[in-house]
């Protein structure tokens, strides 16, 4: 079915990593991170889940439209509505791929299903049937497969097989097994299921054990072709496997790997950047690969080594998972041209001329308060766009704050909602807290603060804040971003980018659970 040498990379970041609690993406940003995923030369993106809802459906379709070296794929129950509203939204892919999943452990199938193990397989048979109307390359998933029984896996497998799925996906959605014994059920699988050498085997683990990368690995060392995973291990719960300790990991270890990935690896710290970006979670400094802390010596003893040999406490180089390209490029005399132009080298386009325009001022502005421009910067200032054209009911006017030794912080701030302004005053533990307290007085959201947090985009004292402010009211959750020289403002940007997003409408709903 393809290269034994190869390994797939299936990225769900914007399908799966956007079930995080607060991390939804508008059509716009995951058109961008596809873009960026694209680039970083990714088999497979799970664009979402049509059936979801309508703007689900518009984003499937817009990334399908605007990607042409990936497969673009559709995720789908196994039902005739979900499948149809899959392919329907990938009609315009150049390379598109349907994944439709049902249940199969035990506990799934009688208590959530409600369905007796014959008739899940004739449902999956059915779906899988069905999809190949609309594509030829169909995936195959048995949600919850860490805890189903090997004997129904080869049954319905090998059905689904016959069937016409050429990728089959083995979850461990709960995050349940251990490396040993996911290794062993991928091999047993491979082995066992008569017809297994026309399909390629696929893992999709998840990390509430912290093992979901440990899981993927061992799966690939006994056979998995495609691992399933998103960009900084986003996703519900504890998240997904993430993509750049696995496509590092099988890289770095290529004596003991029999495969590799295709990826384009200098694209991974661009990459994951820009989803921590667009969906407001921060990668921890500690984190592999991409944390900021990555490749950084502490330790006299550990300098000492590096400096004499890099290979003495370095397995990798910074510069090979792109690290290096994070330099200073445009300054406050820098031309609309020379922005555009490098705009276009992240894989940002503008819409019109106006967004361009739009962009472009608040750029000078940045200028004005800071001598170096980076990526990231640039990255922030796209996202705070296009955040404030997409829901803009609650504007931030002006802000003033006083902390002074001695004395309780107070904020005036003067705020404009659906085109009405508004002032008030209020005291806080702090500037921040100050400034909270006077534009909920205005708003009233009645939502409470679950998180604040706050990262610097650049090095040095003028960098831009980034703040993430995720707010709850009544079990819908949202996280709101602001960046800003000043981090006050940038934190009064956050909650109302936040309490915009409160009071839209909640029309996304993920069926089944709508995981695998």
């Amino acid at each position: 079915m393809s290269n034994p040498d190869r390994l797939i990379i299936f990225d769900t970041t914007l399908r799966d990593g956007e079930q995080s609690p607060g991390a939804s993406m508008t059509k716009e940003e995951k058109v961008r991170i596809a873009k960026a995923l694209e680039k970083l030369r990714v088999d497979v993106i799970e664009a979402g889940f049509p059936i979801a809802s309508q703007g689900d459906f518009e984003a499937v379709q817009a990334v399908a439209c605007a990607i042409k070296d990936s497969t673009v794929c559709g995720l789908a129950r196994a039902l005739d509505k979900d499948i149809e509203r899959a392919g329907e939204a990938l009609k315009e892919a150049n390379s598109g791929r349907i994944h439709t999943f049902i249940a199969t452990s035990p506990i799934h199938m009688e208590q959530k299903l409600r369905m007796s193990p014959d008739q899940v397989v004739e449902q999956a048979v059915a779906a899988v049937k069905r999809a190949r109307n609309y594509t030829d390359d169909v995936e195959f998933s048995a949600e919850d497969a860490g805890r189903s029984e090997l004997d129904f896996l080869c049954r319905i497998f090998e059905a689904v097989i016959d069937a016409g799925a050429t990728t089959l996906n083995v979850p461990d959605t709960v995050g349940y097994a251990m490396p040993d014994q996911f290794g062993e059920t991928i091999r047993a699988l491979r082995e066992r299921i008569p017809n297994a050498d026309k399909a390629i085997f696929s893992v999709h683990c998840h990390n509430d054990l912290g093992l979901a990368v440990a899981n993927s690995l061992a799966a690939v060392a006994n056979g998995a072709r495609q691992v399933e995973c998103t960009i900084n291990g986003l996703g519900e719960r504890a998240g997904n496997a993430s993509l750049e300790e696995v496509v590092m990991a099988v890289r770095t270890r290529a004596d003991y790997f029999t495969c590799n990935s295709g990826l384009d690896a200098t694209q991974i710290v661009a990459c994951s950047k820009l989803v921590s970006n667009i969906t407001g979670f921060p990668v921890q400094p500690n984190k592999a690969i991409v944390g900021a802390n990555a490749f950084a010596h502490e330790s006299g003893i550990h300098q000492d080594g590096v400096l004499k040999s890099r290979e003495t406490y370095e397995i990798m180089r910074a510069e090979d998972v792109g690290w290096s390209r994070n330099r200073m490029v445009l300054g406050k005399h820098s031309g609309r041209n020379a922005f555009r132009s490098h705009l276009d080298e992240l894989g940002i386009s503008f819409g019109s001329e106006e967004e361009l325009n739009a962009a472009f001022s608040r750029f000078k502005d940045i200028a004005d308060k800071k001598h170096e421009i980076f990526d990231e910067d640039l990255q922030a200032l796209v996202t705070d766009a296009a955040t404030k054209a997409k829901n803009e009911r609650v504007k931030l006017v002006s802000l003033k704050v006083c902390s002074e030794t001695g004395e309780t912080p107070h904020a005036d701030v003067v705020i404009c909602i659906d085109g009405e302004e508004r002032a008030d005053s209020a005291a806080g533990g702090g500037p921040v807290d100050a400034a909270f307290k006077a534009i909920e007085a205005l708003v009233n959201s009645e939502t409470e603060l679950l998180l604040y947090s706050v990262n610097n985009i650049t090095s040095g004292t003028d960098a831009q804040g980034e703040v993430t402010v995720r707010l709850e009211r009544g079990g819908h959750i949202v996280n709101g971003q602001g960046a800003d020289t000043d981090i006050v403002i940038a934190s009064a940007k956050a909650y109302i980018n936040a309490v915009n997003k409160i009071m839209e409408p909640v029309e996304k709903a993920h069926p089944q659970g709508g995981d695998v």
